[in-house]
């Protein structure tokens, strides 16, 4: 499995563990940055990995903040991404039961490497159940599509 990472300064720390632990485990860690504790924007880094697990080019991405909301939101602006802020382990599996959940952001000052260990190792293990979450799922990509349509005024 394929997995991007990416973070911005105060996600840095944990997105290195997180690369590190991956790349040991035997998966192939795709890293779009930020290469060092140093200040920087994290739409940059939250989009571009994003943007791989929309094209196909990686199968999930874990993208990582200081509160893991930053990155969340930049990486939901794309379509096809179904990104989750998860708190712990137990909120990453459901979110890829039962929403598909393609991209797991973590706060990089609230979440140590155990937990964030515990929560990305849950994303990466857990399969979607389809079933009725599907017809879910398929409602979401609709208002994907029709994101592009001028809402009624007044």
């Amino acid at each position: 499995m394929k997995v991007a990472v990416g973070s911005d300064h105060a996600g840095f720390h944990l997105k290195e563990h997180v690369r590190v632990t991956l790349a040991a485990a035997g998966y192939d860690v795709v890293d779009v940055g930020t290469t060092s504790a140093e200040s920087v924007d994290y739409p940059r880094f939250a989009e571009q990995a994003a943007r791989l697990v929309s094209g196909g080019e990686a199968d999930r991405a874990v993208l990582a903040c200081g509160s893991g909301v930053g990155v969340s939101i930049v990486a939901n602006k794309v379509a096809g991404v179904r990104a989750v802020n998860a708190h712990d382990a137990a909120e990453a599996e459901m979110s890829r039961r039962h929403n598909d959940a393609n991209v797991v952001t973590l706060s990089g000052v609230r979440l140590g490497p155990e937990q964030a260990d515990a929560i990305v190792a849950a994303f990466l293990r857990t399969e979607f159940e389809g079933g009725r979450h599907a017809r879910r799922v398929g409602q979401i990509s609709d208002l994907e599509r029709d994101a592009g349509e001028v809402a009624p005024t007044g």
